[in-house]
């Protein structure tokens, strides 16, 4: 019953500094009086026309699918890499050299080459995300595949479970943990390439949006679309990874 009064209490919390932070902003945005610096009055009528009228939804429209696509390539290729570094030390002394220069090579540079040489199509575009994100997954999967229990593993050979049902009863729920880790920093890092990507080379999408507008220097529809961004990714965030969450804490406990 605390835990709950708990969480209700910073929710509230977190509602009311929110509401604080726009106060302040449209506060200051009357003092200003700047067309550069608009208020969220402004933005949200920005954001409201360009929904209705504008493309707003059609972009994000596109920009979430390249994100979702990029994400599950990203997901798949790491998580089956990670799991396979983890254990398989003579994989990971071979590849471990690689993950490192890719995790610190920076994301401009790969989708910079992934244009130079695929050329400016989607192909590029899915590869460059996905690219930049494999490593992460890999890395942090790894680390879960070196952290499971081998009782269970010893269980589950005693009472002769298949691979199939080895892999979704023993090693799936010990991974989860680090699956949702990974997913969840994923997908933050991807949406922040995927705009970087549609901004350099796509004539569609939220990315292409904000340059034009960055152009035009009209803020309040940079604004705007970053916004309905946001708002993406907050939904996403309470629809599927509190959930999940509350999932794995159920079977940790």
């Amino acid at each position: 019953m605390r835990a709950a009064d708990g969480e209700d209490r910073g929710t509230w919390q977190g509602i009311a500094s929110i509401l604080l932070f726009l106060s302040l902003w449209q506060i200051a945005a009357g003092l200003v009086e700047s067309r550069l610096f608009p208020g969220p009055a402004m933005v949200l009528k920005s954001l409201i026309h360009e929904a209705v009228d504008g493309p707003l939804l059609h972009d994000l429209g596109i920009t979430v699918t390249r994100v979702a696509i990029s994400f599950i390539i990203a997901m798949v290729i790491g998580t089956a890499l990670g799991i396979a570094l983890g254990r398989l030390a003579w994989l990971d002394r071979w590849l471990n050299p690689w993950l490192v220069i890719l995790l610190n090579v920076p994301a401009l540079v790969i989708i910079i080459l992934t244009y130079v040489w695929l050329g400016l199509v989607e192909t590029a575009l899915l590869v460059a995300v996905a690219l930049n994100k494999i490593p992460n997954v890999a890395v942090t999967l790894r680390e879960g595949a070196r952290a499971l229990d081998r009782d269970y593993a010893e269980v589950a050979e005693i009472y002769r479970f298949g691979p199939w049902k080895t892999l979704r009863e023993v090693i799936v729920p010990q991974i989860a943990p680090y699956l949702l880790a990974a997913a969840r920093n994923g997908l933050a890092l991807i949406w922040k390439i995927v705009l970087v990507v549609e901004l350099l080379g796509r004539s569609n999408g939220v990315g292409f949006q904000l340059q034009s507008y960055f152009q035009l220097f009209d803020v309040s529809r940079v604004i705007a679309y970053a916004a309905a961004f946001v708002l993406c990714v907050l939904l996403i965030e309470l629809v599927v990874f509190s959930p999940l969450e509350r999932r794995v804490g159920q079977w940790r406990r």
